[in-house]
C-alpha cells in the first residue's frame, strides 16, 4: 500500500472541506460588518465580502496545495497519522489566524466608519 498517496487522499478533502466551512462563517457572519462600514451600502458591502472570500480561498487553497508535498517515507498507518496532523494543524493554525486577522480589519474598518458618522 502506498501511504503517501493515502496521505495526499486524506490531506485535500479536510484541508478544503475547512476552508470552505470557515470561508462561509467569515462570508455570511462578516457581511454585517460589512454594511455598517460601508452606511448601509448593500450593494458594495456585498461585493467586497465576495472578494474578501475570492482571496481567502486563494491564499488558503494555494497554501494547501504549497505544502502538499511530504518528506519522508510514510511506511505506516502511524506515520500517516503523525504527517496529517502536522499538515492539517499547520491549516488549521492558518486558517485561525487568518479569521482572526479579518476581524480585526472588521472592526478597525467599523469604528473608523463610526469615527466619521460622529464627526459628520
Amino acid at each position: 500500500m502506498n501511504y503517501s498517496i493515502l496521505t495526499y487522499g486524506v490531506y485535500l478533502p479536510i484541508t478544503v472541506i475547512l476552508t470552505v466551512w470557515v470561508a462561509k462563517t467569515l462570508f455570511n457572519n462578516g457581511r454585517i460588518f460589512l454594511v455598517d462600514i460601508f452606511h448601509g451600502n448593500e450593494e458594495l458591502a456585498d461585493s467586497v465580502n465576495k472578494l474578501l472570500i475570492v482571496g481567502f480561498y486563494l491564499i488558503n487553497v494555494g497554501y494547501a496545495v504549497f505544502t502538499l508535498q511530504i518528506i519522508g517515507d510514510i511506511d505506516s498507518v502511524q506515520a500517516v497519522i503523525e504527517k496529517l496532523s502536522l499538515k492539517v494543524g499547520a491549516i488549521i493554525l492558518i486558517l485561525g489566524a487568518m479569521h482572526f486577522f479579518n476581524l480585526f480589519v472588521f472592526f478597525r474598518l467599523r469604528n473608523r466608519a463610526k469615527a466619521e458618522v460622529a464627526v459628520h
